[in-house]
């Protein structure tokens, strides 16, 4: 592992190490979020299939947009992103999702888990980047208003 930095970073080294662990954190989070969507995806049946498949679609598009723009954030301040599939496994926050086919009722109540989590996680970003830096900030902000739309979303499927 490299340990040199080829991209200068316009925070301080303490602010980079901190701000990158959090941005780290958030890429392995958004990545495994996008994998359980496809998952989902593909093993959704039941009665309200073709909604519920149909919007999985849109949760990873959101959460493949937001990867990408937070692993960019990570590499614009000098910090190398790691979305290796192992890397997601070992570290990622969001709950497991069940192997096979699931009932929608069963992917609704899964995903609105799932996003609940990962906004928990990334609300708690909002906060610890409120000192070291506020693009960061801003960025984490920005995903955070995005996955609690989505959380809402979801949750109103469930009634």
């Amino acid at each position: 592992m490299t340990t040199t930095y080829p991209i200068t970073s316009p925070l301080g080294d303490a602010a980079r190490d901190a701000v990158g662990d959090e941005l780290q954190a958030a890429l392995t989070d958004l990545i495994d979020l996008s994998l359980i969507g496809k998952q989902a995806h593909w093993n959704v049946v039941g009665r309200h299939f073709k909604d519920v498949h149909e919007h999985l679609d849109e949760l990873v598009d959101l959460a493949r947009g937001a990867a990408d723009q937070v692993a960019e954030r990570a590499a614009a301040i000098g910090v190398s992103p790691d979305g290796r599939a192992a890397t997601v496994a070992k570290t990622s926050g969001a709950p497991e999702f069940e192997r096979g086919w699931r009932r929608d009722a069963d992917v609704v109540a899964a995903i609105v888990e799932t996003a609940a989590a990962v906004g928990s996680r990334m609300r708690a970003r909002v906060e610890s980047t409120d000192k070291t830096d506020l693009v960061t900030q801003d960025l984490f902000i920005e995903i955070t208003t995005k996955l609690e739309q989505a959380h809402w979303m979801w949750q109103a499927q469930q009634s």
